[in-house]
């Protein structure tokens, strides 16, 4: 646990640091493109989102053009490594296939790259797309993640109905979602 952790997690990740993360996760993989779709994706859109929209202390990832290698950035740079100890924040190496995302949001994606990648790129899922794959894990943090985003005016609740409409889920799962957007927009 790092000490941010212990002081209640007031950690909150900048672009900056997601921009170590790709070049990092980069060399790691041998992979010169990533996919990020964690709630972090968030910064490649918007550099400057709310803190509360930036609390994780891990990048979710995987390689583009090799998934093949997410287990090698687990070891090298995830959860407990020496790079979490080192940074405060860690990645973590998953298939994109653990995300529900609504068709065609390949295309939609924000592009990351920098010196600080190392010209290497982070394609950082857009915000109503990541907003519909947390409707879809419904967790608690999603659901509050989503209802900041709205507040925040970063996403429109039509286009995320439209989204969720184009993704391929379970109908229980997809309804729940959108249940829970429709009395978001009654409450607002």
């Amino acid at each position: 646990m790092t000490q941010n952790e212990k002081n209640g997690g007031g950690y909150r990740m900048n672009r900056e640091q997601l921009e170590h993360a790709i070049r990092a996760a980069c060399d790691v993989s041998g992979d010169d493109e990533l996919i990020i779709f964690g709630s972090q994706a968030i910064l490649g859109e918007y550099p400057q989102a709310h803190e509360e929209l930036r609390r994780s202390i891990e990048v979710d990832l995987t390689p583009k053009n090799k998934p093949e290698t997410v287990d090698k950035i687990d070891g090298a740079l995830g959860e407990n490594s020496m790079f979490h100890q080192t940074h405060s924040f860690y990645v973590h190496g998953v298939s994109i296939e653990a995300a529900k995302l609504p068709d065609g949001w390949k295309n939609r994606t924000v592009q990351v790259q920098s010196n600080m990648t190392k010209n290497n790129i982070g394609w950082c899922i857009e915000a109503h797309d990541l907003a519909a794959s947390k409707l879809i894990a419904f967790r608690e943090k999603d659901t509050e993640f989503v209802r900041l985003l709205i507040i925040e005016e970063m996403i429109s609740t039509d286009i995320l109905l439209d989204r969720l409409n184009n993704t391929d889920a379970e109908v229980e799962l997809l309804e729940r979602s959108k249940n829970w957007l429709k009395r978001i927009e009654a409450e607002l």
